[in-house]
């Protein structure tokens, strides 16, 4: 049980609750059912004991076009994870997004180097337009796979839309992938289109990738088609597949833009699980549950409408750009960057929220702590003024992390972390633009996701740690996992632990707040003597110290029991020597328990990553068990496991 005092950092004012979206949903709600809720628990509580009317009402709210529309959202007589939505109706994700034909911007999309382009809504109209009708010109239908190799460019956002008119499946990697990690990826997928980028800059490098594409086109016998973003002097060469540049292929046919009309549960994304513990699974995600969740989570938890500008920083291959690109739902700016954070300063992108505007600027939990680290303070050298809320997402983030922003970046906005992730391509734990903001908590509950923490008997509790859960159905869970057979995978990936709950794998504590701290993975979840430990409750004690920049906390298996080890990455020209060994121990010790006390803190130069960032505890604590990490291609670093491998302290 946490004993830790809460502390306030943020309120929302009357006035801004008042004109929010939430505020004007609740009054649509009351005239046409005559509720009225106190506070957001009781909205909240009412949102999932009347599910199907709950997502009803935010169909009408946010306006979803449809060609044919549900005269009910769910049946409620199937089992969760066979759960029907919003039969009968027929709507195209693009249809949606491209909605607002008109001049104001769309896109503004900028790379590393400082090259800026920008869109209207109703130049991105005749983008996808013009590219849909060629990849209907080179046998695009239904249900085909479009694979991208993409940066967080427009080129990226015009193809998944193109594709998604047409009710192909869109898929994609980020350009730094390699080979084979793509082929991991792609093989099992079969696209039928490959698009690739022909370069891609990152931390002051261009990185070219050609080769890569050609490569990766030639194993797969389903791609009759690859187009490059830039022109490219094709050899003469007998190939299995066309090859075209985006300029060329746009200018293949003329057709008018058509949206197909599709049962609400075609599929529309195909995204990967990190694939850190064998091949990745391809989770399939349908266009009406991605669409609905996205309207709810933009509309009515963040706020956004035509007036806002919003940022994440992310790349394709990642959840978070498929999030992202559904920000043009609400008719608001949407920023792209390309490259890297930090170069060529720490402050690349806190500059982009002055030069663009940015009112909502999400970032991970890592750059939070990163800037923190580089002793960034942005009230000090930026104005700041558009910013009103900030979202954070990737890991855990950190009390400190809370501090640090209202601090030193800015004290009038809403800090929201959000837990999801792309099993879901949303977010269970949610951020909202009206509720109060308590350091290190995350705010509520999302609308319509009935969460609770439970202890292993299956039991709810409160102000106790335990597994992150939702008891009933909601919209955006997979749709499938392809080449599934009897969604056997499916099921035992969610719905093992729990019998018909799904199970998020995270362990976490509701708040007395009924906000929540999320500790970590439970599969990541350390158990000296039997007690369970999240990770990040360590990672949180050692967020101070000037010295870290970085760590990863793993168990051992240790004489019959588990012991915690600790390794960390210094400041450049720093050792661990003894003094800093004990400060770290004794802060750990003072902040939590003697059983949170590493055994070892060992310094290494370099911690593990996925390509998205986040930090691989279980490969690295099977790399120091001796066992083989299955598939490295996962990661951005893979050499750094070297330095896990027959440590000689970890066998004292």
């Amino acid at each position: 049980m946490s004993t830790e005092k809460s502390l306030l950092l943020w309120r929302p004012s009357p006035s801004q609750i008042k004109s929010s979206h939430l505020a004007k949903f609740q009054t649509a709600l009351a005239a046409q059912t005559g509720l009225n809720f106190p506070d957001y628990n009781a909205l909240h509580q009412w949102t999932i004991e009347n599910i199907s009317e709950f997502w009803l009402a935010v169909w009408r709210y946010c306006g979803v076009i449809a060609s044919s529309q549900p005269e009910y959202a769910l049946d409620e007589t199937r089992a969760i994870w066979e759960a029907t939505w919003f039969d009968g109706a027929k709507l195209n994700f693009a249809e949606n997004v491209l909605r607002y034909n008109d001049n104001r911007l769309a896109l503004v999309a900028i790379t590393e180097d400082g090259q800026r382009q920008t869109i209207t809504y109703a130049e991105l109209y005749e983008q996808v337009k013009a590219f849909a009708a060629g990849l209907r010109h080179v046998g695009v239908r239904s249900g085909d796979r479009v694979g991208g190799i993409l940066a967080n460019t427009q080129e990226a956002v015009v193809a998944m839309l193109a594709s998604s008119s047409l009710g192909a499946v869109w898929t994609c990697c980020s350009p730094d992938f390699g080979k084979d990690g793509i082929l991991d990826r792609f093989s099992q997928t079969q696209p039928k289109v490959l698009i690739g980028c022909n370069e891609y800059q990152y931390n002051g490098k261009v990185h070219a990738c050609l080769d890569k594409i050609k490569s990766v086109a030639d194993a797969l016998p389903s791609v009759t088609t690859v187009i490059y973003t830039r022109d490219v002097d094709f050899p003469d060469e007998t190939r299995a597949y066309a090859s075209y540049s985006v300029s060329s292929f746009s200018q293949l046919s003329k057709s008018p833009l058509v949206f197909a009309q599709l049962p609400f549960d075609h599929p529309l994304y195909i995204l990967y699980s990190s694939g850190t513990t064998g091949k990745p699974k391809c989770i399939v995600h349908g266009a009406g549950g991605t669409l609905i969740q996205h309207l709810k989570e933009y509309v009515l938890h963040y706020d956004v409408d035509r007036k806002d500008s919003f940022f994440y920083f992310t790349t394709t291959g990642w959840t978070m750009w498929n999030i992202l690109a559904s920000a043009l739902l609400t008719g608001c700016k949407v920023v792209l960057y390309d490259g890297s954070p930090f170069f060529p300063e720490a402050d690349r992108l806190i500059n982009l929220i002055d030069e663009e505007s940015i009112s909502v600027f999400g970032v991970s939990a890592k750059y939070l702590s990163a800037i923190e680290k580089a002793n960034l303070k942005p009230r000090n050298s930026h104005s700041l003024e558009s910013l009103r809320m900030i979202l954070s997402t990737g890991s855990p983030l950190a009390r400190e992390s809370y501090e640090y922003v209202y601090r030193d970046l800015k004290s009038e906005l809403c800090l929201g972390s959000i837990c999801g992730g792309t099993d879901i391509i949303s977010a269970f734990i949610e951020a909202t633009y009206t509720l109060p903001v308590y350091a290190g908590q995350l705010q509520c509950k999302g609308l319509g996701m009935a969460v609770e923490i439970w202890d292993d008997q299956a039991n709810p509790i409160v102000e106790q740690k335990g597994e992150l859960v939702c008891k009933y159905a909601f919209p955006s869970r997979p749709i499938y996992f392809w080449d599934d057979d009897n969604k056997q995978r499916y099921r035992k990936s969610y719905f093992d632990r729990f019998a018909n709950v799904w199970a998020q794998g995270d362990f976490g504590e509701q708040t007395a707040e009924d906000g929540f701290v999320i500790y970590g993975r439970s599969d990541a979840v350390l158990n000296p003597g039997g007690v369970r430990i999240g990770t990040a409750e360590i990672y949180r004690q050692i967020e101070p110290f000037d010295e870290i920049l970085d760590s990863v906390c793993v168990g051992q298996e240790w004489q019959g029991d588990v012991r915690v080890i600790l390794f960390v990455v210094l400041r450049d020209g720093l050792k661990l020597d003894d003094n800093l060994n004990q400060k770290i121990k004794i802060e750990i010790r003072r902040n939590t328990t003697p059983r949170h006390v590493p055994a070892k803190v060992i310094q290494v130069t370099d911690i593990p990553r996925t390509i998205s960032g986040k930090n691989v505890e279980i490969a690295v604590r099977d790399t120091i068990h001796g066992r083989a990490v299955k598939n490295t291609e996962s990661l951005a670093n893979p050499d750094a496991l070297q330095q896990y491998v027959d440590i000689p302290e970890l066998s004292q």
